[in-house]
């Protein structure tokens, strides 16, 4: 009999599978996403302007993002646009959404791909912590307040960059910001993208008919500027222990560019890819009860009820 990895393990196997690519073209397509000047976003961004969309990127460095949407406009000729935000403040978030629904009639596609790691505890101006805000609370918001907006132009998708890293879980639905126990990265990261999973098979369920589909994907083990914000200690271990081990950040984005373009993902939703291979979450992340609770208690820490 051949030997099956359980559900658990499948990312195992599915990070050596041959993953998908699109031809498609995305012209005339306005693309809104978050987190693009370096790492997965910054390679979304590319196969994105090479498919003719129009970008939209919301990102924290003023510098940087005017730097990469020069380059981005000289390369290949398509329309960029810049939209400033620090998204571990949920005021920017809600002010970077009202600019974008001022300025662009329609969205096709929102792609929430910021994202941060952090080896110790740090709080936001608004007490939450600062990894669960970014990863989660954020991405959760700017969804909700563009949501009507995509729904108008329909048919529209919505991808959440996620991670395997939601399998080291740390949910805990009494002290989601880690002031009851003892803090490590792995779990409060891990918290972060259960939470956001757990949101996204509400978020499906409410979109159904709609014509907005929404699904989640693990960018793959690849080389990132994630947790370049920790202690040199960290960093010297990710650059010559972790980094030797990771691949080439292009197929990061080619990934993200097939989930979002390609006409055969056009009706697939409520789903969680490693790169561009359907996955089975962890148990954790697949609890309907869970989910309605973490749902409930997204929405009033942001604000929407």
């Amino acid at each position: 009999m051949r030997f099956q990895l359980p559900d658990e393990l499948i990312f195992l196997k599915n990070r050596r599978m041959p993953q998908k690519r699109s031809t498609a073209t995305m012209a005339g397509k306005v693309v809104v996403i978050t987190g693009a000047t370096s790492g997965v976003g910054y390679q979304a961004v590319l196969q994105l302007a090479k498919g003719k969309a129009h970008i939209v990127m919301i990102n924290r460095n003023a510098e940087k993002s005017a730097k990469l949407q020069q380059q981005l406009q000289d390369d290949y000729g398509v329309q960029v646009d810049v939209v400033l935000a620090d998204l571990s403040d949920l005021q920017e978030v809600r002010s970077a959404a009202d600019s974008i629904l001022m300025s662009f009639p329609k969205i096709d596609v929102l792609i929430n791909c910021a994202g941060m790691h952090s080896t110790r505890a740090t709080y936001t101006r608004e007490e939450f912590e600062t990894v669960f805000c970014v990863n989660h609370l954020s991405s959760f918001l700017l969804t909700h307040l563009l949501l009507p907006r995509l729904q108008e132009s329909a048919p529209a998708r919505i991808l959440q960059v996620n991670s395997e890293g939601h399998r080291f879980n740390g949910l805990n639905l009494d002290d989601l910001h880690w002031k009851k126990r003892v803090y490590t990265g792995l779990r409060g990261y891990g918290a972060s993208k259960t939470a956001q999973l757990l949101t996204l098979w509400e978020i499906n369920d409410e979109l159904r008919c709609s014509g907005v589909s929404i699904n989640a994907m693990h960018p793959g083990d690849v080389k990132t500027n994630i947790g370049s914000n920790n202690g040199w200690l960290y960093r010297f271990f990710s650059r010559y222990f972790i980094g030797l081990m990771l691949g080439d950040p292009r197929v990061s984005g080619e990934s993200i560019y097939y989930l979002v373009a390609d006409p055969a993902m056009r009706d697939v939703s409520g789903k969680f890819f490693h790169l561009t291979v359907e996955e089975k979450p962890a148990k954790h992340a697949l609890d309907r009860g869970k989910s309605k609770a973490v749902y409930a208690i997204s929405k009033e820490l942001t604000g929407l009820m």
